[in-house]
This record gives C-alpha cells, sequence and structure tokens, in this order.
C-alpha cells in the first residue's frame, strides 16, 4: 500500500486525484491526515518518524512512502526511524535540513509568527498569505483549504514542532535508507533541485527526476506526469 503524506497547511483530501490515477494493483492509497498526530499534544519530528513507522507496521508488511515538501520531511523521519521497513518512498520537493544555526534560529522565527497568525489570526487571510508565497504562488488548483480552520490548534503547533528550523539537517544521514527511493523536484523549483541534486548521491538506492514546466507543487502542477512518473517507478519495485 501506498501512504501519502500531504505539505503543510495540506490535506489528506489532497491525495484523492492522485489515488483515483493508481492502478488497483499497486495496492491502494491510505491518504494521512498528518494532524491527527498533533491534535493532543506536541510531537517532535524523531518522535513523529517513530510513531508513524510504529502505526504502519503493524497494518502493511511492504509499504511505500509518499511525502510531499513538510509531508516529504516527515517521510524522511519515518524512513530513518524504520529504514528495515520500507519497500519504497517518493519524495517531492523536500529540505533535507539546514546546516547553519544561524538560518535554524531564523526559520523558527519565522514558522512562529506562522503559528502565530494560524491559531489567532483571521483565517481567509491566514490562508491568503501563505498562498501568496513565491515558492507556491504558482502552483496548480488545489483542494479547498478553508475546512482546515476547525484544525487551526494542531497546523499552528505544527509550525514549532515541524519547523524546518527545528530540524536536524539529514542530508548525511540517510545512508541506512536502502529502499528505493525516488526524489521529485520541479524544473522552476531551482531551490529545492538544488537541494535534491546534493543530497540524492547519498543515498544507497537513490534517483532524482526533475518535471519540466512546474515549481514546487509537481504532484497538482503536473498530475498526469507525476501519476505516470510514479506509476514506472512503482511498476518497476520487486
Amino acid at each position: 500500500m501506498i501512504w501519502a503524506l500531504h505539505g503543510a497547511v495540506g490535506r489528506a483530501a489532497d491525495w484523492r486525484a492522485y489515488a483515483a490515477s493508481l492502478p488497483s494493483e499497486l495496492g491502494g492509497v491510505r491518504r494521512l491526515d498528518l494532524w491527527r498526530f498533533l491534535d493532543c499534544c506536541p510531537m517532535p519530528l524523531e518522535e513523529f518518524g517513530a510513531t508513524l513507522a510504529g502505526e504502519i507496521t503493524r497494518a502493511d508488511p511492504a509499504p511505500v512512502l509518499v511525502g510531499y515538501s513538510m509531508g516529504g520531511r516527515l517521510a524522511l523521519h519515518a524512513l530513518r526511524a524504520r529504514p528495515d521497513l520500507w519497500k519504497a518512498a517518493i519524495i517531492i520537493s523536500a529540505h533535507p535540513g539546514l546546516s547553519d544555526e544561524a538560518e535554524r534560529v531564523e526559520r523558527r522565527e519565522k514558522d512562529a509568527e506562522w503559528s502565530a497568525l494560524a491559531l489567532k489570526g483571521e483565517w481567509a487571510e491566514f490562508l491568503r498569505r501563505w498562498e501568496a508565497q513565491a515558492v507556491i504562488a504558482a502552483a496548480g488548483e488545489m483542494p479547498d483549504r478553508y475546512p482546515l480552520k476547525d484544525r487551526r490548534a494542531s497546523i499552528a503547533r505544527s509550525f514549532i514542532d515541524w519547523s524546518l528550523g527545528a530540524q536536524a539537517d539529514l542530508s548525511k544521514d540517510l545512508k541506512g535508507v536502502t529502499c528505493p527511493v525516488l526524489w521529485l523536484t520541479g524544473e522552476r523549483d531551482g531551490k529545492f533541485t538544488e537541494l535534491a541534486r546534493n543530497v540524492v548521491p547519498d543515498l544507497p538506492r537513490a534517483q532524482h527526476i526533475v518535471v519540466p514546466g512546474c515549481g514546487h507543487r509537481v504532484p497538482w502542477e503536473k498530475p498526469q506526469e507525476f501519476s505516470r512518473i510514479t506509476r514506472e517507478f512503482l511498476a518497476e519495485l520487486p
């Protein structure tokens, strides 16, 4: 089965069209609601990785992990927590981590501002500002985010617990991930393409594909191309 992890300010519903595009012989797609992991209490990144791996190992003997952006970072932590568990992984537009402490501090401060706006600000204004970010502003149409207002406390917590500034630099710490990994970035997403080019050579069985004509939100900007590439990757798995 494929276990799909959405991005920041995302929904499990984001993967609905992708799930429908895959043939049934691939085992189906479990679209995870990541906010439930933060509904009751804080959960740091390392704890999330171990918790998710523990849940999946009880339900699926050969899982495939798919993670986009924040979900890709979370997927990397789950891969590290149980490298023996996974049949394969697809990582999309994910940051392996900041190595400079000053940059990490700056990111935590910025994410604290997002957290406060998500928790106490006017929800429509929070969404407007979020979608106006340059990295995602030209992306394809996404499912409506307004219903996430009911999850705003967990979303606000994610900006603290799952901030890129709270994450260790994993770029040199993924050698133990021995399952096949497909790392995807968009051609117009220069920053994340360069990050992938730097980290993928350190993964024993990884390949990096740059998807033409799109930016950060690869699965939604180029849904047919994304589905084709991932189907081909999955079809080659033993």
